[in-house]
């Protein structure tokens, strides 16, 4: 009989015992379980990734709110006051319509944003859950999803009381609003994984993804309606994954419709497809992460 020097496997974080030198699944079907079976771990994680974000400050958790508005009034004063941008909501728009408008956008874009730049840094920032004990390196971007979805949630409780303090009325079509951002969490998943990945074998990658997620910020229906551009620049807007869903927001929370659910089953789609790639990716590559750091 083995002994525990000699090779035995140790139990994962989810209480299960694995082979390190294993070869790890990469089925759509794992994806979805091992995120399920490790849901426990992955909102332990991300509290504390949290907690942790905001520790040592002396408001806290409380610049989780200050935060988007102090980027909110900046966009709207050099937007809205600096270039007079206009959204074209109503005939007599106001800053303050404009401001919601554009902050809508902002959460979207902060959301996905702040996953694929952090996600880079994942196995390299935690090295001893690579060399030292058997971690579902897995759960690593999700744990990095649920902090940015935590500032989402906190960011559109802030634009219900805005909307609210400006007389806009509050839809039952909020109720919407979590499916309509699910799928691009499952981009935001597939792109974690897949950045985490190269991270380790390209350190350039850091760098580079901020930089993108800049471009997407202006490459989106953001600042601007997308019939405010010109129409041989419209297709390289709607391929941005970041459109749809901010578009889709909008209607749900400032127009009080449903979502396009055609529109919708197609993105959903991609989106799964998206995840499924950069999970396989990872799984394939996470066999040699150890070897380089």
């Amino acid at each position: 009989m083995r002994s525990v020097k000699e090779g035995r496997p140790r139990p994962d974080a989810g209480g299960t015992y694995r082979d390190p030198n294993a070869a790890h699944s990469a089925s759509l079907s794992h994806m979805f379980l091992t995120l399920w079976r490790h849901r426990a771990l992955i909102t332990r994680m991300a509290r504390r990734d949290v907690v942790g974000r905001y520790k040592g400050s002396i408001v806290g958790v409380a610049w989780s709110f200050l935060n988007p508005l102090v980027m909110l009034a900046v966009y709207t004063f050099v937007f809205g006051v600096v270039f007079k941008a206009r959204w074209g909501v109503t005939t007599s728009e106001s800053r303050a319509d404009f401001a919601i408008v554009l902050f809508v956008g902002l959460i979207v874009h902060a959301l996905f944003a702040d996953c694929v730049n952090r996600a880079p840094g994942l196995i390299t920032s935690n090295v001893n859950f690579v060399k030292k004990v058997v971690f579902p390196l897995e759960v690593l971007p999700g744990v990095v999803l649920g902090s940015a979805l935590f500032h989402a949630a906190v960011s559109i409780c802030v634009l219900l009381l805005a909307m609210l303090a400006n007389g806009n009325s509050i839809h039952a079509s909020v109720a919407f609003v979590p499916a309509v951002i699910a799928p691009l969490l499952l981009w935001a998943l597939g792109i974690g994984w897949l950045l985490a990945s190269l991270g380790v074998f390209l350190r350039d990658i850091a760098q580079l993804t901020t930089i993108l997620t800049t471009i997407m910020l202006f490459l989106a229906p953001v600042f601007f309606p997308i019939s405010s551009m010109p129409v041989g620049f419209r297709p390289l807007i709607q391929l941005n994954p970041l459109t749809f869903i901010i578009e889709q927001m909008r209607i749900v929370l400032m127009e009080g419709r449903q979502p396009d659910w055609t529109g919708y089953a197609i993105y959903f789609s991609i989106s799964v497809v998206v995840a499924w790639i950069g999970f396989w990716w990872f799984q394939r590559t996470r066999r040699g992460f150890a070897d380089v750091l």
